[in-house]
């Protein structure tokens, strides 16, 4: 039996190859068929503003395909191996590497060193890439896919209170004093929750204190009546420093920033399990990638004509699944401070791979 961890440098090369062809396939044809499915409930809503047309179909094209391939690339690897392995197992080719001496982890040690690297360049795809294209979407969303400003670091979907009133605003940009606000709306709140008053604008600047709307559309719950102002001021508890810690999105962050933003946030003394997980998460999630080949590893053994080829290829999927509903649950369980943020994170991943590694060794070790 070879003592090496990989086997020799010709069959590690071709299982690579072999194994990067299916996983670009698989994600090319995921991206392709989720993206025709998205454009069919979001065109109509990109060519509805005034002027819009292909090229800004062509341009959500460009934001959303990035997202979907990140998101969908650790089931594309899920998906190759259970291709590769079967198609292996099928042609025999299983049953020649064993009968050399190779053992089972050997067999399966190209593809895990591919799901590596397949792991480690999805992580620099989502810092550099998919951040910036949530970042772009999500303001070119709240903007109702009109025009958005022209300046860096626009955001989305802001929501403040000061005491039992509410801030609301659908973009951000700027920094410190010199953020402005747009499709800003304001409700006052009686005690017990009851809105008495709201006021919208389409854009709102710091007042010091306060935030003022120009051009605002006043409407009294009480009397029924809407009164337009000029100017009003509003949410004078409200500083710069508040709005700006309050519309940070943690998906359109890079881990760095993300990492400051958490240190800003705890500094401030706000909660930041949420933000805590999603960090943790940039790292485990990727990483997913590099379970797939031993999860799907069952697919690999076990003779062909014996009829249990399709049974193994369906337990390797069911593993490969279940990883995902169990990571998904996580997370959403650390978001609200359920599980800590590192338990959510990187449970699931430790537990399957104790689970994959149990697997292998009891049926084929």
């Amino acid at each position: 039996m070879q003592l090496d961890f990989f086997p020799s440098r010709s069959l590690t090369l071709y299982l690579g190859k072999m194994f990067v062809v299916r996983i670009a396939a698989v994600l090319v044809m995921l991206v392709v068929v989720l993206m025709a499915l998205d454009l069919l409930g979001n065109t109509g809503k990109i060519l509805e503003p005034e002027g819009n047309g292909q090229a800004e179909i062509w341009r959500y094209v460009s934001l959303r395909v990035p997202q979907l391939a990140a998101r969908f690339l650790p089931y594309s690897v899920l998906l190759a191996t259970l291709i590769t392995l079967v198609t292996l197992n099928q042609n025999s080719e299983v049953v020649a590497m064993k009968a050399a001496g190779l053992s089972a982890h050997q067999v399966l040690s190209p593809l895990l060193l591919t799901a590596a690297l397949v792991a480690l360049i999805s992580f620099g795809f989502n810092e550099r890439v998919v951040t910036r294209a949530n970042a772009t979407l999500k303001a070119w969303d709240a903007a109702e896919y009109g025009p958005i400003p022209e300046v860096s670091g626009v955001r989305s979907n802001v929501y403040v209170t000061d005491g039992d009133n509410i801030l609301t605003a659908q973009t951000l940009t700027g920094t410190g004093e010199n953020i402005e606000l747009g499709n800003v709306t304001w409700y006052t709140r009686a005690p017990g929750g009851i809105i008495s008053e709201q006021v919208r604008a389409a854009s709102a600047t710091y007042a010091g204190p306060g935030w003022e709307l120009v051009d605002a559309a006043r409407f009294d719950v009480g009397s029924v009546e809407t009164q337009v102002v000029d100017s009003i001021v509003v949410g004078e508890g409200l500083t710069p420093e508040q709005i700006d810690l309050q519309s940070v999105d943690p998906d359109a962050q890079s881990f760095w920033e993300l990492g400051e933003t958490i240190d800003e946030y705890e500094a401030a003394g706000r909660r930041t399990s949420e933000m805590r997980a999603k960090w943790w998460h940039r790292i485990s999630g990727p990483l997913s990638a590099l379970l797939m080949p031993l999860l799907g590893s069952i697919a690999a053994f076990g003779l062909a004509r014996s009829g249990q080829l399709f049974v193994r290829a369906v337990i390797g999927m069911a593993l490969g699944f279940a990883y995902f509903v169990v990571d998904n649950a996580a997370l959403a369980m650390g978001s609200f401070g359920g599980y800590p943020p590192f338990l959510a994170a990187w449970a699931p991943f430790l537990l399957f791979l104790l689970v994959g590694e149990t697997v292998l060794i009891r049926t084929e070790e």
